[in-house]
């Protein structure tokens, strides 16, 4: 699926499109109710179409496959394999080693037990997660085993002086070359945030791009606003468009340190500055959530939000990431039961 790279803008330009911004916080936590359904069902709306699963644009899920599931149980089932491929699984631990990052390549390369998608028509092997996110220290280590896995699955790096940002902007460089030299395909930066809070904007204009061409034109660059500390929504929807307009890649709620991570209130103002930025544009932008996302029903309600906001464009991983660690079991697990109908054993599954 082609996408239209983000180039960046002047920020002169980027400085017109926050510039007197108000939002009405009242009605923004009002509206998500009525955006996502009566309790929260992802429920499509009439007449809208919804493109089935494709992995490497090869349709899996068909109703003559499944003579025995319901129509909409094989739509949800769909959602959630979705959302797999969206998923860049975590590891972000003070003990993490080399064992433990292999163990994540592992799942990141099988992350749902092959027999299961078998039953239901995926080739097990062209289907995998987003990507695989750890510490710069742990690339050479994830790089090593996924090269012995024969695996495409990319690996992304927290950099830039993840969590706080309280480096000096010459050693957030150095860490992020570093991390690209070790093979990272994706790197994960983190703004001041006083930078936000004092109101320099083009301050952090000039500190993300000068990021953004460290990593170099070939690797992904997801921003981390750290929504959860800037102390406001119009904060969150300005950090949004001057790291778009910076030339991110992506845009990511929180580091996952935060008290206060994604939610779906953050969720829509960034994903209204998506839409204003691609309107102005025309170049799409993704998001990324992450931070307490844990369970299937939640991944479904972001997923719901996202097609709202954004469309069916962003239901796959060149535009849509959730930042997980815990989140695939209870897919896997969720999975099992809509196909077989009952709770699976706890031992049934690997890697957990």
């Amino acid at each position: 699926m082609s996408i239209r790279r983000n180039l960046g803008i002047d920020f002169d330009v980027c400085r017109l499109m926050f510039e007197g911004v108000a939002i009405n916080l009242p009605a923004m936590k009002n509206i998500i109710p009525n955006q996502l359904g009566r309790r929260g069902k992802n429920n499509l709306a009439q007449g809208e179409a919804l493109h089935p699963f494709h992995v490497q644009r090869v349709r899996l899920l068909q109703p003559d496959v499944h003579p025995r599931l319901h129509s909409d149980l094989l739509t949800k089932i769909d959602l959630l394999l979705r959302v797999v491929t969206c998923i860049d699984l975590t590891s972000l631990c003070g003990d993490d080693s080399e064992c433990n990052v292999q163990r994540l390549c592992h799942k990141a390369e099988n992350p749902i037990e092959p027999y299961l998608l078998k039953q239901l028509g995926v080739n097990p092997e062209k289907f995998h997660v987003g990507a695989v996110c750890v510490y710069p220290a742990r690339v050479k280590d994830c790089v090593k085993t996924l090269k012995g896995l024969k695996s495409f699955v990319p690996v992304a790096s927290v950099a830039a002086g993840f969590p706080s940002a309280q480096s000096h902007l010459d050693t957030k460089l150095y860490e992020i070359k570093c991390c690209v030299k070790d093979g990272a395909k994706e790197i994960d930066i983190v703004i001041s945030r006083n930078l936000v809070l004092d109101g320099e904007w083009e301050e952090l204009y000039n500190e993300v791009k000068a990021m953004k061409e460290a990593c170099g034109s070939e690797i992904s660059m997801k921003t981390i606003i750290a929504a959860g500390e800037l102390g406001s929504l119009e904060n969150i929807y300005k950090a949004s468009i001057v790291c778009m307009a910076a030339g991110s890649d992506f845009i990511k709620t929180s580091t996952g340190k935060e008290s206060v991570n994604a939610t779906l209130v953050i969720g829509r103002t960034m994903a209204r500055a998506i839409k204003a930025y691609y309107d102005k544009t025309g170049f799409e932008v993704g998001f990324k959530p992450a931070g307490g996302i844990r369970t299937a029903k939640e991944a479904l309600l972001w997923q719901t939000m996202i097609r709202k906001e954004l469309g069916c464009r962003w239901f796959y991983p060149h535009l849509f990431r959730i930042g997980a660690s815990g989140l695939l079991s209870d897919i896997e697990q969720n999975i099992f039961l809509k196909f077989y109908g009952y709770v699976p054993p706890k031992c049934i599954f690997a890697y957990q």
